[in-house]
């Protein structure tokens, strides 16, 4: 990546970026918000629903053990993932003390990536909670009061320089408009408004994909499919067996869940969790049984 970026090639670099994964053979790697197009080194995936319009309703890839949980409240055992991939989840989220704290207590390390602040002040998304950048080692956050923050700015540059930027400029320049941070141990951020409530509710409607730009994707899913069947731990993955690892998100209790054929169900707590086409569906808000 370093080399192409050196020769002027940022799009070929960012599109090898996926292929990045700065660990051993050995490693263990947990991807969050896996979605339709996972990282191929990732062993493990877990993501919150099978249908989301944050992800412009992309069919969910569910190719390797996979789990159904939330990053404010991941139902993994603590310090169970050498790795850890977020890639494009953070900006969503409610909570993002939380979401980090929970990052560092499953893995050892990691890497997260968002659209930098000042694409997403720009070109804001109906689902993005969070502004982030990166400023001297740190993750620094903005808490969004609403979608978009300056009607008017967003206004002049969908007037006048959007397609140039979306069209030319990003795709020429990938690496301008996004943010990336790797991690060891701790994760270092900041939150500038900690108290701004960001609890609100998106507003309807998305962005979906058609025409040239629905074949275009098309033909890109294809290529990258065939990459992560190359380039994935597929024999591995395939005798990983996910539910030691998972702990109870109500309690954290560090004792392995009971299974059943339906079910697991948590001993300290008596939380009980459906299994759903033998895939662990992990939600807090689920009731004691």
């Amino acid at each position: 990546m370093r080399v192409l970026r050196r020769l002027g090639a940022d799009r070929l670099s960012w599109s090898l970026r996926r292929l990045q994964c700065p660990v051993s053979r050995q490693a263990l790697v947990l991807e969050v918000g896996s979605g339709g197009n996972p990282y191929p080194r990732a062993n493990v995936l877990l993501d919150a629903y099978e249908e989301r319009r944050e992800r412009h309703w992309a069919p969910l890839v569910v190719n390797r053990p996979f789990v159904f949980g939330h990053v404010e409240s991941l139902p993994f055992r603590t310090g169970a993932f050498d790795f850890l991939i977020a890639s494009h989840v953070l900006e969503h989220c409610r909570d993002p003390k939380r979401t980090l704290a929970e990052f560092e207590r499953v893995a050892r390390a990691g890497y997260i990536e968002t659209p930098d602040a000042f694409m997403e002040r720009l070109n804001p998304y109906h689902d993005h909670r969070l502004e982030v950048t990166v400023r001297d080692g740190e993750l620094l956050m903005r808490k969004k009061a609403t979608w978009v923050l300056d009607v008017e700015l967003v206004e002049l540059y969908e007037n006048s320089a959007k397609t140039v930027v979306t069209k030319e400029l990003i795709p020429r320049r990938p690496f301008g408009f996004m943010s990336r941070y790797y991690w060891e141990g701790r994760i270092r951020y900041r939150v500038v408004n900690p108290q701004s409530d960001i609890q609100w509710a998106p507003p309807p409607g998305g962005r979906d994909q058609t025409g040239e730009a629905a074949a275009c994707m098309v033909f890109r899913g294809r290529v990258i499919k065939w990459l992560r069947m190359l380039l994935s731990q597929r024999t591995r993955n395939r005798k990983i067996d996910v539910i030691p690892l998972l702990c109870c998100p109500e309690c954290q209790a560090d004792r392995e869940l009971e299974r059943s054929a339906d079910s697991l169900r948590c001993s300290a707590c008596e939380s009980t969790y459906p299994m759903r086409n033998g895939i662990p569906v992990m939600y807090r808000q689920l009731d004691k049984r």
